[in-house]
């Protein structure tokens, strides 16, 4: 199968260190090329790949310092991807909906991931403007705003078997990985681990707009001995941080539509405890990979339950249900419903350990 994939142009593909979107392409291109497919990925010049690169400038957006206007090159990447639309059997864009004022006149079998929440009001707006825009979430509780959306299917996120070892003994000190904003939570976390008097080690990245809220709100919590700010990590020393971690702290207070840094604990077998918000639930299995927990006082007494998991059974889990081999093959069946001429198709996702 021939098989564009559009990514975003903020990060490279893959992201040097922190980037959830254009990690998961990446992951995605590599084994749809693995498989045997002829893929095309549009994305910075500074990406990487085993796929042909159609580059978008020499460096992605948020690494050149003459970057005034982040729209602007994804329009123009938009003009090179209609162009050669022919050429492919599929389209797959990762880019939210900025294509659908040209790509829903056309023919060309194309589809759109959506990684993001979609709970903003003025969503509603443009999904029900291209109404049969054919589209894929990334958990079912991502659909809940717009669940009249035309929604392909729902894939979960996968990553490659070898990115992340397993650990069998846990560490003891907890982990943070993500964005510093208030909606991920880095000051619960820092509450739950000084409540349970167990050191922190958080890896964060902090984006200009919330560069007040870290200033104002988590710099001075951080003035503790047993909190370590690591700033941004990439994936060997998250192997090490989240590998030897006795749990990942997860307490999100937002609509997260996926949470990728979930499995890759899950990877090294570390468990997870996590604020029950948008797709955990579906991501952590209770008591078993992790603990779903609804507050402080909760996430405290489940740090005293950790032993009773199993290590091995986090990597198993991880292993069977969020593999990049699996992702690419829920992605492969939705690509033969669209060149089948199926544009609104479901593909069942099996929530099991």
């Amino acid at each position: 199968m021939k098989i564009a994939q559009v990514a975003p142009l903020h990060e490279s593909v893959p992201p040097a260190k922190y980037g959830g979107t254009e990690r998961v392409v990446s992951y995605l291109t590599e084994e749809l090329v693995r498989q045997g497919h002829e893929v095309t990925l549009f994305a910075s010049g500074d990406s990487k790949t085993s796929a042909r690169l159609m580059p978008q400038g020499k460096r992605s957006l948020r690494t050149d310092p003459d970057c005034e206007d982040s729209l602007a090159p994804h329009v123009v990447m938009l003009e090179e991807v209609l162009r050669c639309a022919d050429e492919f059997d599929v389209i797959h864009f990762h880019i939210d909906y900025i294509q659908y004022p040209a790509f829903s006149r056309i023919a060309t079998r194309h589809l759109t991931t959506q990684h993001g929440r979609m709970d903003h009001a003025s969503l509603q707006t443009v999904f029900r403007m291209y109404r049969e825009a054919p589209l894929v979430s990334i958990s079912n509780a991502q659909r809940t705003p717009i669940p009249w959306a035309n929604w392909l299917g729902t894939v979960y996120h996968g990553l490659p078997l070898d990115l992340y070892r397993y650990t069998e003994t846990a560490g003891r000190y907890l982990a943070f990985v993500g964005r510093i904003s208030p909606e991920k939570g880095l000051d619960k976390a820092i509450e739950i681990a000084r409540r349970a008097g167990m050191p922190l080690k958080i890896a964060a990245k902090v984006d200009k707009q919330d560069r007040e809220y870290f200033d104002e709100i988590i710099r001075p919590l951080l003035n503790d001995s047993s909190i370590e700010f690591l700033e941004e990590v990439g994936d060997p020393e998250k192997q090490e941080l989240l590998g030897e971690a006795a749990a990942l702290l997860f307490p999100i207070n937002w609509p997260e539509p996926f949470g990728i840094v979930m499995i890759e604990a899950m990877a090294c077998g570390t468990p997870v405890i996590a604020f029950p918000c948008g797709a955990v639930p579906e991501v952590i299995n209770e008591g078993a990979t992790g603990f779903l927990v609804n507050n402080v006082d909760e996430a405290v007494e489940a740090i005293g339950k950790l032993p009773s998991l199993s290590r091995k059974l986090c990597r198993e889990v991880f292993e069977r249900r969020f593999s990049s081999t699996r992702m690419a093959r829920d992605y492969c069946a939705l690509y033969e419903k669209l060149q089948a001429g199926e544009h609104s198709v479901e593909l069942e996702v099996r929530q099991c350990l």
